[in-house]
């Protein structure tokens, strides 16, 4: 009797250690099919009873790595499965925003049809598009009612953002919607400044219109020297 419970005892460890190899096996495996778009294997896996908001270690769920790498079909498939798409990972981050900083224009409207909300808090989608550039992105957003002047963490704004790294149809677009190029981030700096100090002479043109315009004489140009 007592090697039957023996026996016992150990089939069921054994189907427990089987069970958890592949528990950790699925994880992976859904991890990597969200990554590199393996769209069947994904579907598989949630067909097996895995939930479409598994995250990974750094907390990041399927969607949000799907909607980074721009895999249009494994977004697709985790909206229609009810994937969370408001999540926001530990640094703030969601699908939305981080498809917006990509410039993965189709998944932008994707998520954006689902319900996922533009943010006016931290870095949002719409300031993530205009810091690198991505003008129908920024439009978007704005279009679903981002807020022009929304403040990043570091108080910088989205024309800021865009005049620093040159994306002058962005500024030209920003200022038309009444984006104000006299507001400054923490350090100082306006969309202006920041433009000349990077050498982005056709945004701060456009900047210098915009004040003439509005009778506001810009700020001069200070740079120190350690």
């Amino acid at each position: 009797m007592k090697s039957l419970i023996g026996a016992v005892a150990v089939a069921v460890t054994v189907a427990l250690a089987m069970s958890n190899h592949a528990l950790a096996a699925a994880y992976d495996d859904s991890i990597n099919a969200a990554r590199m778009g393996n769209t069947s294997e994904l579907s598989s896996l949630l067909d097996q009873g895995l939930l479409p908001d598994t995250v990974d270690e750094n907390g990041n769920s399927l969607l949000i790595l799907a909607s980074r790498e721009g895999n249009v079909e494994i977004v697709d498939l985790l909206i229609k499965r009810g994937a969370q798409v408001a999540y926001q990972n530990p640094a703030g981050d969601s699908a939305l925003s981080l498809a917006a900083l990509q410039g993965h224009t189709e998944i932008v409207d994707m998520l954006l049809n689902a319900g996922a909300p533009i943010g006016n808090t931290g870095w949002t989608p719409m300031i993530y598009a205009a810091f690198n550039g991505h003008l129908e992105i920024v439009k978007r957003t704005i279009d679903r009612g981002a807020v022009i002047d929304q403040r990043a963490p570091n108080q910088a704004t989205a024309l800021m953002l865009a005049a620093r790294n040159g994306h002058t149809e962005v500024v030209r677009y920003l200022l038309s919607k009444g984006a104000d190029a006299t507001l400054e981030n923490d350090q100082g700096r306006t969309a202006r400044s920041w433009a000349l100090e990077k050498s982005n002479t056709d945004a701060a043109g456009l900047i210098d219109a915009n004040l003439k315009a509005r009778g506001i004489k810009p700020k001069p140009l200070t740079i120190e020297i350690k």
